[in-house]
């Protein structure tokens, strides 16, 4: 299996320690947690996304594993402005923690990255598929992508766009997010998804409807940096259902400059680290010699 080096450069303008970040959502609501899966070999995290005013999220259940994945439907719950002094230490340390934010107007976003004016990153969650008014309800919206994308720019902090799978050409979703001044774009949120207990014979989760992560949704998260990669110029972070090198290398093939891990966390808290010792070697070559390469 072809072996790399961890980055030389910044990654969509943050310096990582490897190619792996944890994806926002998973172990993200703590500076704890945060520093922990750091610890633990992820070469960034990826904050829980954070709004503009507080939210619980939906009643459960909101988390039911499945075949080949997890099926969810938190609804957005967050702290909403008191997570900016849970994160001030690692923030102050420079450490490589990209926030989530999401609001439902550009307005909202720029609300929320202003309490945060030392994040490292911003990623905008523009692709929640189970959050009313938020998330891939605005993100599919070419125009409204870019002006959030614009508006949180205006902070002059580098800006991640994470997009959603659920619409008929993320390409154009994704020139969006760079007209908007992107740093780079993050593919894919989770798919929109759902299943029925015929005992119950009534939905799983609570919210009825939600979004599917893990290995099922690999393929469709690969397609969808394939395209992406043909039609921006910016660095992709791949993200949904990586938990192997393998995994990795292929995402990069596909356009991936790096990529994002979550559901596999669940399954094994030491996934960062069991996935470099696979991928990483002194005498690896550099990740920019793959990336893409499916398209030659």
């Amino acid at each position: 299996m072809i072996k790399l080096q961890t980055p030389a450069a910044k990654i969509g303008g943050v310096s990582l320690t490897n190619h792996m970040l944890l994806a926002a959502g998973v172990l993200g609501t703590t500076a704890a947690s945060l520093s922990r899966m750091l610890r633990l070999g992820a070469g960034g995290v990826v904050t829980k996304s954070i709004g503009p005013e507080p939210k619980d999220g939906h009643h459960g259940p909101s988390l039911i594993p499945v075949a080949g994945g997890i099926l969810n439907a938190m609804g957005l719950p967050n702290p909403s402005k008191e997570f900016a002094e849970e994160i001030s230490p690692l923030l102050a340390a420079q450490k490589p923690v990209v926030v989530s934010i999401f609001g439902g107007t550009p307005a909202e976003f720029a609300k929320v990255a202003e309490w945060l004016p030392t994040a490292q990153a911003f990623e905008l969650n523009l692709s929640c598929p189970h959050a009313e008014g938020y998330g891939a309800a605005i993100g599919a919206n070419p125009r409204v992508v870019r002006e959030c994308t614009e508006a949180v720019k205006a902070f002059g902090r580098p800006v991640w766009v994470k997009l959603t799978p659920n619409v008929a050409d993320i390409g154009v979703i994704g020139r969006a997010a760079e007209e908007g001044g992107a740093d780079a774009i993050v593919a894919i949120n989770t798919v929109k998804a759902m299943r029925i207990s015929t005992g119950m014979r009534r939905p799983v989760l609570g919210n009825k409807f939600g979004g599917l992560s893990g290995t099922a949704v690999f393929p469709i998260a690969v397609r969808c940096v394939y395209d992406l990669y043909e039609a921006c110029d910016i660095p992709i972070i791949g993200c949904g259902g990586i938990s192997t090198a393998d995994n990795v290398l292929e995402m990069m093939m596909a356009g991936a400059s790096a990529v994002e891990i979550g559901s596999a966390v669940y399954d094994n808290v030491n996934v960062f680290s069991d996935i470099a010792e696979d991928l990483y070697a002194a005498d690896g070559i550099p990740a920019e010699e793959i990336v893409g390469c499916a398209h030659d």
